[in-house]
């Protein structure tokens, strides 16, 4: 199948601009939420300087992010346009040239690198781990089942991480332990929302979705969804500052399954957060949860770390 031809350029100065900005996909910066669960689970939201270095790490990893974004971009722009949603990305649809898409990479790992180190060496050390190992999906692991979803769940791992080391606490390994399921459980849901996407035009766009079926997915689903759960409230009972934080069991039990639901039934889940960020029921559910462990926290004995 041949490639529908790159559209001739930017229509003018303001859609160049925005076409820079949608490229740096702001709207999977919501990914690095994860940065900010150290500071809340060590009890340390009260603390103004540890919320500076938590909205920086927030920052340099946003801009880390982008910088990998545009990278990954342009090396797939051939294939990119062939596909049914990714053909409008700026690049692909020929409104960012390519030489100004590098230019701009390297500006934003120039600056999230710096900003990183500003606020701590451990935090640059960790946001070149996520870099390399985004850097390593986007040029081998993307086409390796199975390990291509592991590898993107390394990031979030990584931006936990980094939220911890940006202002200087311990973090409870069931609280990695329970990140990593829970990207796990994205990326294998992105993957079967991304083949009933595709169906037949898998092959001239994603090769790596050709190793997949629907029942191999479905098991790994059923597999990451139980880890999920079991780890979050082995957490919230061992791990976490307060075991009344099981109280909140309830909200990420519904954004489970409802997320199952929209994917199974609406074959939602090909990009998760257009997902997560339209659908009203998991919205109210993430406020919900937000508020009340907020107030669990408020309410309980501070600590100077996770523990």
């Amino acid at each position: 199948m041949t490639a529908p031809p790159a559209a001739p350029g930017p229509k003018g100065a303001a859609d160049l601009v925005l076409a820079a900005i949608q490229a740096m996909r702001p709207k999977q910066w919501a990914k690095n939420v994860f940065v900010l669960a150290a500071i809340f689970f060590s009890m340390n939201f009260r603390d103004v300087d540890m919320w500076i270095a938590t909205i920086g790490a927030f920052a340099a990893f946003s801009m880390l992010a982008s910088s990998g974004y545009l990278f990954n971009d342009a090396l797939d722009v051939e294939a990119d346009r062939g596909h049914p949603t990714k053909c409008n990305r700026p690049i692909a649809a020929g409104r960012l040239p390519l030489s100004l898409a590098y230019v701009e990479m390297a500006v934003l790992f120039i600056a999230g690198a710096a900003l990183a180190w500003w606020i701590s060496p451990w935090l640059l050390l960790v946001s070149m781990l996520y870099f390399a190992n985004t850097m390593s999906y986007t040029f081998y692991f993307k086409h390796v089942v199975i390990l291509d979803v592991m590898f993107l769940s390394g990031g979030f791992l990584w931006r936990a991480v980094a939220g911890a080391v940006a202002i200087n606490v311990d973090i409870s390994p069931w609280l990695l332990v329970c990140t990593g399921f829970v990207s796990l459980f994205f990326g294998f849901n992105k993957r079967r929302g991304e083949m009933a996407l595709m169906a037949e035009r898998a092959q001239s766009t994603r090769k790596i979705l050709l190793e997949y079926n629907q029942e191999m997915v479905v098991e790994f689903q059923a597999i990451t969804t139980s880890g999920t759960i079991i780890s979050y409230a082995l957490y919230c009972v061992q791990g976490s500052p307060s075991p009344w934080l099981i109280l909140t069991l309830p909200f990420v039990l519904y954004c489970i399954f409802r997320y199952i639901y929209l994917v199974s039934a609406h074959n939602e889940g090909g990009a998760p957060d257009e997902t997560l960020f339209k659908d009203k029921p998991i919205l109210v559910a993430g406020l919900l949860y937000g508020i009340t462990v907020v107030a669990v926290l408020m309410l309980s004995t501070p600590m100077a770390a996770l523990s």
